[in-house]
């Protein structure tokens, strides 16, 4: 690991806005055989890739931004089109990285499971607001859907930077059920992590819709609402469909889907029981062909 880390806020947003961001082993590898297998790669074939890991989307996005053509009229989220803008193989060959997550936490594997977990998390609640999207006819479905999986990028940032404090944050909320997540990320870190978010993706600039789906103080709007119930209910069934805060999320996405909650259990393949597997069947399915 490294040795000189940031220590506040202002030092994070300028390290994070250079940092090589680390990728899945796995994301490397396949992008490598990829480009070596095929002189002139598809970018279906390369986004099909990048979107398994929700850090390699960011790394792309962040990549698109900062080259960026004068003459592009609008901003691009979706990974395909990045790619087209960029030029499939340059972007390739730029953004492949040897900085992988599995040796930046090689000695510290309780923290990659715990990455692991979330990235995994993530694909599920990316899985939840496309749906849902499409279910509300939204143009924006793909955009929607990148937004749920980029929600928490930057706690999985953290995760590969400062391994130990983040275990420190999660065995404080384990202690102590009713902490919150701010108030022990304040404690640890020295601030929270949706405010290191919420400043980075500006210094990023990232394009505007994303950054104002990512935005959970605009839950007013119904695109935003749908990515923050899907992380919220990812999170929430991540260990089993016992948590109490489920009932709330059922109630509240019937209220965006029109519905009522025993069709949103339903929907989500979900038994009255609530005594199905840490994820519904069909969630899980869909989740692992994506990790």
């Amino acid at each position: 690991m490294q040795t000189s880390l940031p220590v506040n806020l202002s030092q994070w947003i300028e390290f994070l806005g250079h940092a090589d961001i680390p990728i899945l082993r796995k994301t490397s590898n396949n992008l490598v055989r990829l480009r070596d297998g095929n002189a002139c790669p598809s970018a279906r074939a390369a986004a099909q890739i990048i979107k398994q890991d929700p850090l390699m989307v960011v790394k792309l996005l962040r990549h698109l931004q900062q080259h960026k053509r004068q003459r592009q009229a609008h901003d691009v989220i979706q990974v395909e089109q990045a790619l087209i803008m960029l030029g499939v193989e340059n972007a390739l060959d730029q953004i492949v990285t040897e900085s992988q997550v599995e040796i930046l936490l090689h000695s510290h594997s309780s923290a990659l499971v715990q990455l692991l977990h979330r990235m995994h998390r993530a694909h599920v609640a990316a899985n939840y607001a496309f749906e849902w999207a499409v279910r509300l006819h939204d143009i924006h479905f793909e955009e929607i859907r990148t937004a749920a999986l980029l929600h928490d990028m930057t706690e999985l940032l953290l995760w590969c930077y400062v391994p130990d404090k983040m275990l420190a944050i999660t065995a404080s909320q384990q202690q102590d059920p009713t902490l919150r997540s701010r108030h022990a990320q304040e404690k640890v870190l020295g601030f929270a992590i949706n405010d290191l978010q919420s400043k980075l993706v500006i210094a990023w600039q990232l394009p505007e819709l994303l950054i104002t789906l990512l935005n959970d103080s605009c839950a007013g709007y119904s695109r935003v609402r749908n990515v923050l119930l899907a992380v919220d209910l990812a999170r929430h069934a991540a260990h089993g469909w016992d948590n109490a805060a489920l009932p709330d999320d059922y109630r509240a996405v019937g209220e965006l889907l029109r519905l009522s909650t025993d069709d949103v259990m339903k929907l989500l393949g979900v038994k009255n029981t609530r005594k199905a597997s840490s994820l519904p069947e069909n969630s899980q399915q869909q989740a692992d062909k994506r990790f």
